[in-house]
């Protein structure tokens, strides 16, 4: 198999493409079925549609199937409707059924029937199961091609079991023992199995404890699991303990990248609008809300500056730094957002560990509000000759950074303890709200100093 690399990548492009044109069937499947999958996709989506139909009628369904299953889902939407049922059917028959449910799950209900029907029954019928289970749960993002074994079996007939086994499988790393019930009892490594005597007994190699996954496990705690313990799959099981499938670490990093983009969205106030492919009207409708929201928000903004409005008159100066001061208050929580977010989203944050990360966040707040402090009230004398301004707009900061840390670290500690996504706390909601703060410090300290002014 040829990895490519970017010296390489141009060369083999114009081969393929080359060859496509010569329409030279042989030549095209001995240069591209030498690819690694992941090099067959990349070439494959820059092709136009004529060649793409040359594609299909060059490759089997088996060959094909492991490109159709590295396409995104738009993607695979639109090839899909270039593809013959009889070779889709069978393309399907050949793909992984956690890969096919997925595909299901982004297209109407009476289209996803239809493909079932016409695919082989058993493969259906694991399809079926995985779209049976809640979303984002370990039943839903499970894979049902996995090696079971017996604890009663011999080493060498397990080996010679993988040689049969194996090819459909997408792992074998794990070999997981169940008993005559068909429920987890133990695990045995591809190591273990290759170094043990021929005449062993699996149930004396196997180990007996197994980290397991319940098949209603949020995806998330299955990525976290897997990541914990490093494991390249972990199995699955109902609540009678019967193992139903497996979670692989390739499904774990595609979890890992939807909750990092969803988490993104939700700290932007962008959830569902992430995407690139998103059209502008659905992009805006997502947005909008808000948007909406901090609109009003940004009206108790401006109504706290209308109630130091005399301070305001007796010292135009004043409204010079209202931008300084909202935005260092709302860069400084959002930063501490992100710490707290990102703590509760690897587990670091925890019940006896709340209390130290609120303190070291305001502790940082406070080192920052006296770094600032002392370089704005500096600059202020400077520039304005005023110390007594300098004082007022330096003091402000010392004070609204301070809080202003506090805030963004303790929001998303309390949605959290609420059940909610802690990633909610978005960063305009944090930045608005220490905006307001921030100004009503800064006024109040400028209104009890205005004589001095």
């Amino acid at each position: 198999m040829v990895k490519l690399n970017e010296q390489n990548r141009e060369e083999y492009e114009k081969l393929i493409l080359d060859t496509l044109r010569a329409e030279d069937r042989e030549q095209f499947r001995e240069t591209f079925l030498e690819l690694h999958p992941t090099d067959q996709v990349d070439i494959f989506v820059k092709l136009e549609k004529d060649s793409r139909l040359r594609v299909y009628d060059y490759l089997t369904p088996e060959d094909f199937s492991h490109i159709f299953e590295g396409l995104e889902v738009q993607d695979q939407k639109n090839i899909y409707l270039e593809l013959s049922e009889g070779y889709a059917s069978e393309m399907f028959n050949n793909m992984f059924a956690d890969d096919v449910a997925d595909f299901l799950a982004e297209i109407k209900d009476e289209k996803a029937e239809d493909i079932l029907l016409k695919m082989n029954k058993v493969e259906a019928q694991e399809v079926k199961e995985l779209m049976s289970y809640a979303p984002e749960t370990a039943g839903a993002i499970m894979t049902k091609e996995f090696v079971s074994i017996s604890s009663t079996e011999g080493a060498a007939n397990v080996i010679e079991k993988l040689r049969n086994d194996a090819p459909d499988a997408e792992t074998i790393y794990y070999l997981y023992v169940v008993d005559e019930l068909e429920k987890l009892v133990g695990v045995v490594s591809l190591r273990d199995l290759i170094i043990a005597p021929p005449d062993e007994v699996i149930e004396n190699i196997m180990s007996t404890r197994v980290v397991s996954v319940q098949d209603d496990m949020d995806q998330e705690d299955v990525a976290k699991l897997i990541k914990k313990y490093d494991f390249l799959a972990a199995p699955v099981v109902s609540k009678q303990n019967h193992l139903v499938g497996i979670v692989t670490f390739d499904d774990v990093i595609d979890i890992l990248e939807e909750e990092a983009t969803e988490d993104l969205g939700e700290i932007s106030a962008a959830k569902g609008a992430t995407d690139v492919n998103v059209s502008a009207f659905t992009a805006a409708r997502k947005r909008s809300p808000w948007i909406i929201l901090l609109m009003f928000f940004g009206l108790i903004t401006a109504e706290v500056i209308g109630q130091f409005e005399e301070t305001l008159e007796a010292i135009v100066l004043l409204a010079a730094f209202i931008p300084l001061i909202m935005d260092s208050a709302g860069n400084t929580g959002t930063q501490s957002l992100a710490v707290a977010v990102r703590g509760l989203a690897l587990g670091t944050i925890k019940k006896g560990t709340i209390g130290k990360m609120v303190r070291r966040e305001f502790g940082t707040g406070l080192m920052l509000g006296l770094i600032c402090m002392v370089v704005l009230a500096i600059t202020v004398t400077l520039i304005h000759g005023h110390w007594i301004l300098a004082l007022i707009v330096g003091f402000s900061i010392f004070c609204t950074l301070s809080i202003a840390t506090v805030i963004g670290a303790t929001v998303p500690l309390i949605i959290n303890k609420l059940k909610l996504d802690p990633a909610i706390a978005s960063g305009p909601f944090i930045t608005t709200v220490n905006d307001i703060l921030g100004l009503l410090i800064y006024f109040s300290i400028a209104t009890a100093l205005l004589d001095f002014l």
